[in-house]
């Protein structure tokens, strides 16, 4: 199933985990090359030392590398998530951003190692900061498990 990146930014905005989480997707490229997530520290989504929830904060990014991939290699290849990992390297207040981007070289790489009907898995970082981080990283790897369908000879 395809959807047109505007199409998805608005069904993400009013997809229901995603409103009571606070979360926001911001802009999504129309080549699907590049997302911007957003979500503002409310009453709802913070802990008791007055941050954000982890929780909140990793499924802000969880979906989106498997699903870019997904519309960027189309329907020949097959895209799951294997797993993810998050390191939380400062306390998340304000308004906090993910920045999630697929590069022409991972493509390259994906495709030339799929070639012949391969599995691969490859790991995908994403960057998301705060007003209060100024910048600085919070490290989040995804590994997502992909492979080329074999046609029937």
């Amino acid at each position: 199933m395809y959807l047109s990146p505007q199409l998805f930014r608005l069904i993400l905005n009013i997809y229901s985990p995603y409103l009571g989480a606070g979360i926001h997707t911001d802009s999504i490229s129309t080549d699907w090359r590049r997302i911007r997530l957003s979500m503002q520290l409310r009453w709802y989504n913070r802990n008791a030392v007055g941050t954000h929830f982890g929780g909140s904060l990793y499924s802000m990014v969880d979906p989106h590398p498997m699903l870019m991939l997904m519309n960027l290699l189309g329907k020949e290849y097959i895209v799951r998530d294997r797993s993810a990992a998050i390191e939380f390297l400062r306390p998340g207040r304000g308004k906090v951003h993910a920045d999630i981007a697929v590069t022409d070289a991972e493509l390259s790489q994906i495709r030339i190692n799929t070639k012949g009907g391969g599995r691969y898995l490859p790991c995908h970082s994403s960057r998301s900061t705060s007003r209060t981080t100024r910048g600085k990283r919070w490290p989040g790897s995804r590994k997502p498990s992909i492979s080329k369908e074999r046609q029937a000879e």
